[in-house]
């Protein structure tokens, strides 16, 4: 409009499918969007006395602080949907050259497992985790020093919760949003396990970390692996250990063991390769989840494996 009112303009083109000119009271109206910043608008809302517009992002806007920015092309994933298996021994470090004590955990070894799962994370895979606890203290050794079965694993149990909440403030630190569940109630620092929460968990984008094995004595962190991958519909079991696959033989005392590539899981059970325990082997096989074993000291396995390159020993699977 012009100063003194009355006279209409045409509205102003369109761009994209963008503003409308919405005029103020008393002749001082704006134009629309695609004029903002170039006259009267100046970037602002077009907001008016009759009421508002619904404004579009900030990044169509020229003098919005924000540029636009390209998204990047997603990279396809192997998996949507994994369960890590890390043990105690993963958080513990490397042992010392000189053959001392090494830490029970290890800070840096912490701090580069939660970079692994961050990097992971950030290419849009869902990540569960399952940590041992055998860097802390391991149930079938305590048993044999004398400690009743059932009160040996409960003291592994709470290790794992250790190792748990230390990996969840590594990743919290990295800004990655985490939540901890355990086997056993311990309602003042972590969940209770919830199958459906924890899938909740995941389809939101958090890391979802589970401790305290699978509540029960008698049974293994990697059992719970297996079942907690069952239980959330995990895609694949990624198992972290410290050696680049399966062999044969033991390659630390046959160094011309051979590594396999790629097994069935009637081939690695007929061989009686040990790539889990028994029980949580017959649960992966049962309901064919396939299972990646390979040296977690390697930088950015977890990340290569999810994204379908050769990494390690894939059980049930094929690279």
């Amino acid at each position: 409009m012009g100063p003194g009112g009355g006279k209409r303009l045409s509205p102003p083109r369109k761009r994209g499918g963008g503003g409308r000119g919405v005029g103020g009271g008393g002749g001082g109206g704006r134009e629309g969007r695609d004029a903002r910043g170039e006259r009267g608008g100046g970037g602002e809302e077009e907001t008016g006395r009759s009421g508002s517009v619904k404004s579009e992002p900030d990044y169509y806007s020229p003098s919005s602080p924000r540029l636009p920015v390209a998204p990047s092309p997603r990279l396809a994933l192997r998996w949507e949907r994994i369960l890590l298996k890390l043990s105690g021994e993963a958080f513990a470090g490397a042992v010392p050259l000189d053959g001392g004590h090494r830490d029970t955990i290890d800070l840096d070894t912490v701090r580069r497992v939660a970079w692994e799962i961050q990097s992971v994370q950030e290419l849009g895979c869902q990540i569960a985790v399952v940590v041992g606890g055998g860097n802390i203290v391991r149930g079938g050794m305590a048993s044999q020093a004398g400690i009743e079965r059932c009160a040996a694993d409960q003291m592994g149990m709470l290790g794992t919760v250790i190792n748990a909440l230390a990996l969840q403030d590594a990743l919290e630190k990295l800004g990655v949003e985490t939540r901890l569940q355990t086997g056993i109630t311990m309602a003042s620092i972590a969940e209770p396990f919830i199958r459906r929460r924890a899938i909740r968990h995941l389809e939101k984008g958090r890391v979802v970390i589970f401790g305290a094995g699978t509540g029960n004595p008698y049974f293994t962190t990697d059992t719970a692996a297996a079942l907690r991958a069952l239980e959330v519909r995990a895609n694949a079991i990624l198992k972290a250990t410290n050696i680049d696959g399966i062999y044969e033989r033991d390659p630390r005392l046959d160094p011309t063991a051979r590594r396999f590539r790629t097994l069935t899981h009637d081939e690695a059970f007929h061989m009686r390769l040990k790539v889990m325990d028994l029980t949580a082997f017959s649960l992966s096989m049962e309901h064919n989840i396939p299972i990646v074993v390979f040296d977690l000291a390697e930088r950015g396995n977890v990340r290569r494996a999810v994204l379908g390159e050769e990494v390690g020993t894939v059980v049930g699977g094929k690279i």
